[in-house]
């Protein structure tokens, strides 16, 4: 190989390198275990252009997603920096039972997964029992807590179970009351572990269980002492599938007694009600009713058995079968004493709900019925017979600071307090009382990103929601995660309230909201709200639905990204009738004062306008004499259907200026080719002598007097002939016209009826074709030529009636008496 083939090669190799370097390609050494699949897929709403790549040679496939089975070690090829942001890992493993035993147990383990620690993977086992009969999961050694759907475990490890033809029986996290599950026939259960999060290792042992009805059985092992368990039936918010069964065992300790209480439910329309069943061990059968406010009391190990309907399905709207209930216990006659600390700064407050139940709340030996646990301090609790349901728990604190200089600079994390676990009932709310200094703002963000408000028709789905309120109590809204709200600016003292919903078990110990300390604001309240294409934000005014405080203002800043339209909706508009001031609402373009819509409450307002740039929504209240200011604006961002009109009238028009100029330029370009070509030209030549351009140019043959044109004016053929004239005596040096007084008996000459076209003889006459346009009247001549002078239109009416007696054989006197003598010519003429 020449030297040159040397560098060209290593060039390539190392452009080849650079290509790759460049690209941020990952390559990734995976081996599934025996038994084990891995798919590896790239999620639908993420980097589109990122691939993966498998195998070698020929076998080698690359696309959005990647199946490897346990046959040996693979090489995994990511065209993209950072493929975790991209993929997720799916590892599965089949599990199959036989009448007597299964030929697997559900074990955790990364052993064959640590490549992929950087991706969110799930961990799936497919369970399969014979016909009619089920397999059974132990989870005795850690125990499972069920949780609603739209919440997330602490620990980050999340459970599912599912039964036949993908009907979830729940999602779970660890360390709860529930012992075991048993699933008709086939299921699944499978573990979410997120992205850098390592697995923990741990055993589930699988068996073959009984021959079971209904879909599912799940055995719940009620703790001793006080405790309190939440359950939801299947597909839960979903409804549960059409006529299906599930059934709930609680095994209860001696000497407890346990309260179930349902939350939350929603009733089908069925052709034969559905039916929730009470099942005691002591033979003891009734049915419950979900609609019962009032919690059932038992004793000793009992089941509960949903079964749904043959749903209704005619109604299109029919709501569907759903349920979540709870189940608390507590000890009999036995006063338990709790040592509870207040962390620092909150105060705790435990009191009795129901004055008429059995609980019994002491503090140093005396019975009451609210005990304050002040902040920093430790108290001696004793309850008895105290149910989950009996107590009302809270917890105050305050944060504020008196000069703006002295205010924290960092956030404040607004964290929910942790209690400990010798008290029967969970948090019911925790409130902070947030001050701020006289000229200074309080600014509130949610640590997940963003909030929403919450209202009818846009209930938040969050075990926790938060109440803004100011000081003396006037709420400004509801609100919860995931919105469209960035943050929240009050002009005031102001107080955060955090409660759980939906009577969870309790709330998570984590930031609620993050608070910092900021200059004041203009307003007494500013939003600022990023809505996504397509997805409706609602916001309402503080105090919704009743009125704003009088003299009170509110803004949203809303973002409009370029290219997009915010369509707004002014919904529910309260109007009131003012004594002093006026109650407005009007919209300003953001960073100018271009202001797009402007209202008051003695104008009818419309109820939907659109805006087309980011701006301020402003709303304000007067002194209201008489009813309430209060509207909800549903805004909307949509793609700019003007824009989309503008650009394609800027297309075409552009498309047009370019076709001017192309068209300009060609006609240039041909008008300089048509210069620089030999025209054709007509030669006059006044020696008698008339001929047409050869193809090759003029003739040789011409005399040395031919004049050569190449156009010819008529004005310039005529010039000699008028010169020569006078210089005969024919005519004047004005060129005027004489009248004509010569002989009218001359003969006529004679016309053939046959022309030659380039040869004229002496008496040949041929018929005049006249040009485009009129040839300038011939000049005066004397009598002595002994020629008629008629100017052009009278010649051309003798050349019309000569056609006409040409044609009928004879040739009459086109001039009436006159005569036409022979034809003289000037010299040199034709």
């Amino acid at each position: 190989m020449s030297l040159s083939a040397v560098t060209v090669a290593l060039q390539f190799f190392l452009f080849t390198f650079a290509v790759l370097n460049a690209s941020g390609a990952q390559t990734l050494t995976i081996t599934p275990g025996k038994g084990s699949t891995f798919n590896i897929s790239r999620s639908q709403d993420k980097g589109s252009g990122c691939t993966v790549c498998s195998g070698a040679g020929r076998s080698r496939q690359c696309g959005p997603f990647a199946l490897l089975r346990d046959n040996g070690a693979y090489s995994v090829e990511f065209n993209c920096a950072k493929p975790h942001d991209v993929f997720s890992v799916e590892i599965v493993r089949n599990i199959e039972c036989t009448t007597k035993s299964c030929n697997g147990h559900i074990v955790l383990t990364e052993s064959d997964s640590l490549p992929l620690l950087q991706f969110d993977r799930t961990f799936t086992w497919n369970l399969k029992a014979p016909t009619a009969q089920a397999f059974q999961i132990d989870f005795t050694k850690m125990g499972l807590r069920q949780i609603n759907p739209s919440e997330s475990c602490p620990d980050k490890h999340t459970f599912t179970l599912e039964a036949r033809g993908n009907v979830s029986i729940g999602k779970y996290c660890k360390k709860g009351t529930i012992i075991s599950a048993q699933v008709l026939n086939q299921g699944r259960f499978s573990l979410h572990v997120p992205a850098k999060q390592k697995l923990q290792n741990a055993k589930f042992d699988v068996s073959t269980g009984e021959k079971i009805k209904s879909l599912a059985i799940i055995k719940v092992l009620v703790p001793e002492g006080t405790s309190s368990s939440e359950l939801f039936s299947p597909n839960y918010p979903n409804s549960f599938s059409d006529d299906d069964m599930i059934e709930w065992d609680f095994q209860v300790p001696a000497k407890h007694k346990t309260y179930v209480q349902f939350s939350n439910h929603m009733l089908p329309q069925c052709r034969k009600k559905p039916a929730l069943e009470y099942q005691s061990k002591r033979n003891v059968n009734f049915s419950l009713s979900m609609t019962d406010t009032k919690p059932v009391q038992t004793e000793g190990n009992f089941s509960l058995i949903l079964r749904n309907c043959e749903m209704d399905r005619r109604h299109k709207n029919s709501p569907g079968l759903n349920l979540n209930f709870k189940v608390s216990a507590a000890k009999m006659n036995s006063p338990v004493v709790c040592s509870v600390a207040s962390q620092k700064g909150f105060s705790l407050y435990i009191e009795k709900k129901r004055p008429g139940s059995e609980c019994e709340l002491k503090m140093k030996s005396v019975t009451q019925e609210k005990i304050t646990v002040p902040p920093g301090s430790t108290t001696q609790v004793s309850l008895q017979d105290c149910l989950p349901e009996d107590l009302h728990i809270t917890a105050r604190t305050v944060i504020e600071c008196y000069q703006l200089k002295d205010c924290p600079k960092a956030p404040v994390l607004l964290t929910v307090p942790v209690l400990p676990d010798c008290l029967p009932a969970p948090l019911s709310n925790v409130t902070w009382t947030l001050r701020s200094p006289p000229h200074g703002t309080v600014e509130l963000r949610s640590p997940n990103g963003t909030l929403r408000q919450s209202l009818p028709g846009q209930p938040c789905n969050d075990s926790i929601v938060v109440k803004l309120a100011e000081d003396d109590g006037t709420c400004l809204g509801h609100f919860c995660s995931q919105g469209a709200i960035k943050k929240v600016q009050i002009h005031t003292n102001m107080t955060v309230t955090a409660y759980s919903t939906g009577n969870k078990a309790q709330m998570s110990p984590k930031p609620v909201l993050s608070a910092f300390f900021r200059e004041e604001i203009s307003d007494r309240y500013i939003f600022t709200v990023s809505p996504k294409k397509g997805i409706p934000v609602h916001v309402a005014t503080p105090g919704w639905p009743g009125g704003m405080k009088p003299h009170s203002t509110v803004s949203w800043i809303v973002s409009v990204p370029s290219g997009m339209g915010a369509h707004l909706m002014f919904a529910n508009l309260s109007q009131p009738k003012c004594s002093k001031g006026h109650a407005s609402i009007w919209v300003q373009s953001l960073g100018s004062q271009e202001e797009m819509y402007s209202r008051r409450e003695d104008e009818e307002a419309d109820s939907e306008i659109t805006v087309y740039k980011s701006f301020y929504l402003n709303m304000s209240n007067c002194l209201p004499e008489k009813d309430s200011f209060s509207v909800v604006t549903q805004i909307t961002l949509h793609k700019n259907k003007n824009l989309l009109l503008t650009v394609i009238l800027s297309v075409v028009a552009a498309l047009l200026a370019i076709f001017s100029i192309v068209l300009a330029v060609v006609c240039v370009v041909i008008r300089k080719k048509k210069k620089k070509l030999h025209h054709q030209v007509s030669i006059y030549n006044p020696n008698g002598t008339s001929s047409w351009p050869e193809p090759n140019g003029i003739p040789k043959s011409l005399d040395d007097d031919s004049h050569v044109y190449a156009t010819i004016e008529d004005t310039l053929v005529y010039t000699h002939l008028l010169r020569k004239g006078e210089e005969m005596g024919i005519y004047g040096e004005h060129d005027t016209y004489q009248e004509f007084t010569g002989p009218t008996d001359a003969p006529k000459p004679a016309v053939s009826m046959t022309t030659v076209p380039n040869k004229v003889e002496g008496n040949d006459y041929r018929s005049f074709r006249p040009p485009s346009h009129h040839a300038p009247p011939l000049p005066n001549r004397p009598p002595s030529q002994g020629q008629h002078m008629v100017d052009n239109e009278l010649y051309h009416n003798e050349l019309y009636h000569t056609e006409r007696q040409s044609e009928e054989g004879h040739f009459p006197d086109v001039t009436g008496s006159r005569e036409l003598g022979p034809r003289l010519d000037p010299e040199g003429g034709n």
